[in-house]
């Protein structure tokens, strides 16, 4: 298959590691996955996206490099300025639609919606599919349904994120997937818990450091602060810091598996019906039991009682907690291998991607050859007679 994919025009993929922005990393392991089967993929992003694929640039510069440029760009009040990003991301995005129309590309694939809805309907003819990574709220949905077209398809990355949005045109459930050897298998931990993620309200690290007090367990927290989010932290976070209760900050992956290889659990108290959750298919690999709220893809995630706890509030967490070392690493292990490596989710690309591909009948392509012949044709005749 000869595949197009994008998932900002004005983020290199991958991002730098102070930035908390998961889609390219998926992206990335789908690309380089597709393309190490055999496929032709063309990987579209900002001058400075390096990956093992063609990657094509389309002499465009990122318009942010660090998580504060980031910030910078999106927390904006000026129209204009607000519009930048998506006019960067609609630049990009007709260019690849204009190449696929011309036969270079079988199917576009965009990891953002947002960035091609509009296009497609314009292009019947190109196969597009979309990879879904956020909650689909009723604004999402009904923008999507406002740009529906036959040729547009939608992948989610968990039944439950179809919940508020059932009937788009979904090609298949694709669970994220996570790199096995760089997230190591450890059968001996540490007494401390874990939390991961952005500190935002909606992550639920209040909870979390509520269940680590009332445990006396140490908590080791990573995971990024913004601007906007920073009164979370002071209120409910920084007062309770000390030797027992730790900011680590933003880390890299390697410094994230140490750390989750050596948790006695990852506590996952969520607020919200998140998609996936590749924090609890990580620490799962490095064999460390997931304790999480029964929210979003939580009960597609764990496996209730055999690679974790699946809780509905902090008091049940606090209990699961208690007994934790009934969960077996290897089986955390285990699960991960079967449900949620790079093999697995490059294989339901794959078949996603095969099922929405027509491919061209000997007429169809003999017609497009015909008419490209026409248009040289058109052209020479408008040179030789202007009138």
């Amino acid at each position: 298959m000869k595949i197009a994919m994008m998932v900002r025009a004005y983020l290199v993929s991958p991002v730098s590691n102070d930035i908390a922005y998961s889609p390219t990393g998926v992206a990335v392991a789908i690309a380089e996955g597709l393309a190490k089967r055999g496929h032709e993929v063309t990987f579209f992003g900002p001058e400075g996206t390096k990956l093992e694929t063609t990657v094509e640039t389309c002499n465009v510069r990122p318009l942010a490099t660090t998580a504060n440029q980031l910030f910078d760009m999106v927390n904006v009040t000026d129209l204009f300025k607000d519009y930048i990003p998506s006019l960067y991301d609609q630049y990009m995005t007709r260019i690849m639609f204009e190449r696929a129309r011309a036969g270079e590309f079988d199917v576009l694939f965009f990891h953002h919606p947002e960035s091609a809805a509009p296009y497609a309907r314009l292009y019947p003819d190109v196969p597009v599919v979309y990879t879904l990574h956020d909650y689909l709220d009723s604004t999402r949905r009904q923008i999507m349904e406002m740009h529906t077209s036959p040729n547009q398809h939608f992948v989610s990355i968990s039944n439950s994120q179809r919940r508020d949005a059932p009937d788009l045109k979904y090609a298949g459930t694709v669970y994220n997937g996570i790199d096995t050897d760089a997230f190591a298998f450890s059968d001996s931990h540490e007494d401390y818990l874990m939390f991961a993620g952005r500190i935002v309200p909606e992550k639920g690290l209040k909870e979390a450091v509520q269940v680590a007090l009332q445990t006396g367990k140490r908590l080791l927290i990573a995971g990024s602060t913004l601007p906007t989010s920073q009164w979370y932290f002071d209120e409910y976070v920084k007062p309770f810091l000390s030797d027992k209760i730790l900011y680590l900050g933003m880390m890299d992956r390697d410094q994230m598996a140490r750390y989750y290889q050596k948790a006695l659990a990852l506590l996952v108290p969520i607020q919200w019906e998140e998609p996936f959750g590749l924090t609890m298919a990580e620490a799962m690999a490095c064999g460390t039991p997931i304790i999480a709220f029964r929210r979003g893809s939580v009960p597609e995630v764990v496996d209730d009682t055999k690679t974790g706890f699946i809780v509905d509030n902090t008091s049940s967490m606090i209990e699961a907690v208690e007994k934790i070392d009934s969960i077996s690493r290897k089986q955390c292990r285990k699960h991960v291998e079967n449900n949620f490596s790079l093999t697995q989710m490059i294989d339901g690309y794959e078949k996603v991607l095969a099922s929405i591909i027509t491919p061209a009948s000997p007429v169809r392509a003999e017609t497009k050859k015909i008419i490209r012949g026409l248009k040289k044709l058109s052209g020479k005749l408008l040179v030789n007679n202007p009138r």
